[in-house]
């Protein structure tokens, strides 16, 4: 399954990982409860509420060459958290999760633990809870936890499909762009064969693929928050982490003292209306790109910047049916370069790099923008991709209403390629299904409006030129929530702790000394 918007409904979605309306099985059931000190414990889970978690070194944690730097930083630590693999089955199966701790260092005055998660879904967290430890103070107070979602990194048993060599060929194959009966058919089966390869290679398969969702992630953070020692829950969320966000103040509201929640979905926007407002975000953001680029000599582009997305075409279109040769073996096919494109265009540090890769590309090279697709797609230098991919399709393919009708799926395709038509290939839209049409279990969260009695305020940060997650976006979430909405006006994919001042000390202040920021703040680069 390739993230690319040239292929299926899901996959094109996946371009931002970040599906972030509040989910569950509609409003939260009733549990019985007992109150202690840790907070509230849900009938028959006594066992992993409160549990004692063993902190060790963190090496046999680290799955890739990114996490062994942050994982040796002085004073982290990590463990192991169980957890059952069906919350309906407490009796039944366990698996368990990987978490890091980066203790407050100010003991003294200590509040708790922040749990974070980056986004997604299908990413793992340990080593980013630790990069941002050296952020803005925060960690002088709240211990920085991470914790690799269920299915992901150190946590066991993790989401597999596909091999390294399989991936390989799957993006170098630009076969989802032929919209013809035949081609349409061939992608068909292709998907069917990674929902099989999915159920087939994954640990305790279906059962696995059935509670991976955010639903499950959810009951997960509050074992977690219990096994800390923390009555309440302080979260910062990115991306897909307020979608968990959300769902867990909405499941419960009575265990959350505060959440930063930066980078969110319209959670009244339905699955195509998500897919195409992601799609003008990163026309937008491309178009931000271009007035920089034709500013300078260099630019691939050229100097007229109502010409050079047809410049822009004119380059990478051709790879869908003439892929360049990167010298290791593989190709550059259309959907690994407007990959790449897209993964820099996150944020305006990696414009450089993008402009690069275009001139490359004008003289028939392709390294930059496979350099760029491959960290995007999360392959490393030995050929190793992590299984995140993998989680993606797994969580998206439970957590949203399946699109199994052709027209709608045209539909979609269609005014997406409308909405973003610098990543238009060129050829009619494909109405083949994607793997979710048919996974092997059923979706277990339906996408709603969050109705959340009871909930302190929360802190949302929505960034003005976010293209994965539009600006507006974050106001609707602010207003679902009762929370307060922090503005960034810059051109990039979410903003706290990330080095801008003026947003990392209102978020600090807020997650330390529960201080909101002003009605209407806005912060600038």
């Amino acid at each position: 399954m390739r993230r690319s918007v040239a292929s299926a409904l899901v996959a094109a979605l996946a371009l931002t990982a970040s599906a972030l309306v509040a989910c569950s099985a509609g409003p939260p059931a009733p549990v019985t409860e007992q109150r202690g000190p840790r907070g509230t414990v849900p009938a028959g889970l006594e066992r992993y509420y409160g549990q004692a978690m063993t902190w060790e070194d963190c090496a046999p944690y680290a799955k890739t060459d990114a996490d062994r730097e942050p994982l040796r930083s002085e004073g982290v630590r990590c463990a192991r958290l169980t957890v059952p693999l069906d919350y309906a089955k407490p009796d039944g199966d366990t698996i368990t999760l990987g978490i890091v701790r980066k203790p407050a260092t100010e003991n003294g005055s200590r509040i708790g633990s922040l749990i974070i998660n980056p986004g997604g879904p299908g990413v793992a967290g340990l080593s980013t809870a630790v990069r941002l430890s050296g952020v803005a103070g925060v960690n002088a107070r709240l211990d920085f936890v991470g914790f690799d979602p269920r299915g992901t990194g150190s946590s066991e048993p993790v989401v597999r499909c596909l091999t390294d060599a399989e991936r390989d060929a799957e993006r170098a194959d630009d076969d989802e762009l032929d919209a013809s009966p035949s081609g349409v058919a061939k992608v068909e089966a292709d998907q069917r064969d990674y929902a099989a390869k999915c159920a087939d290679r994954t640990g305790h398969g279906t059962a696995m693929l059935a509670n991976i969702g955010t639903r499950d992630v959810v009951r997960d953070i509050d074992v977690l928050r219990s096994a800390l020692g923390d009555e309440k829950l302080t979260y910062l969320g990115y991306s897909y982490g307020t979608r968990i966000g959300s769902a867990y103040a909405e499941a419960f509201p009575g265990n959350v003292r505060a959440m930063v929640l930066d980078g969110a979905v319209d959670p009244t926007q339905d699955a195509v209306a998500e897919l195409v407002a992601q799609a003008t975000g990163f026309q937008s953001a491309f178009t931000d790109f271009i007035a920089w680029c034709v500013q300078r000599q260099d630019c691939a582009l050229g100097s007229d910047a109502t010409r050079a997305q047809s410049a822009f075409q004119r380059l990478v279109r051709p790879l869908a049916t003439r892929p360049i040769e990167t010298g290791d073996g593989r190709r550059l096919s259309f959907s690994d370069a407007t990959t790449g494109v897209t993964q820099a265009l996150y944020s305006e540090k990696l414009w450089e790099l993008l402009n690069t890769g275009l001139n490359e590309l004008k003289q028939n090279r392709a390294q930059t923008l496979m350099g760029l697709s491959d960290a995007y797609m999360e392959r490393d230098r030995h050929g190793q991709y992590t299984t995140t991919q993998d989680a993606f399709v797994a969580v998206r393919c439970v957590d949203d209403t399946r699109i199994t009708d052709r027209a709608a799926v045209l539909d979609a395709q269609r005014r997406y390629k409308a909405a973003a038509p610098f990543l238009d290939d060129g050829g009619p839209a494909s109405d083949a299904l994607d793997a979710c049409a048919f996974w092997p279990v059923p979706p277990t969260s339906t996408a709603h409006l969050p109705s959340v009695k009871g909930l302190p305020p929360v802190l949302v940060i929505s960034t003005t030129g976010d293209p994965a997650t539009p600006y507006e976006a974050g106001v609707a979430l602010a207003g679902a929530l009762g929370g307060r909405l922090l503005t960034y006006e810059a051109t990039q994919h979410t903003a706290f702790l990330q080095g801008v001042r003026c947003v990392d000390d209102a978020g600090a202040a807020y997650l330390t000394e529960l201080r909101l920021p002003p009605e209407g703040v806005r912060c600038s680069a």
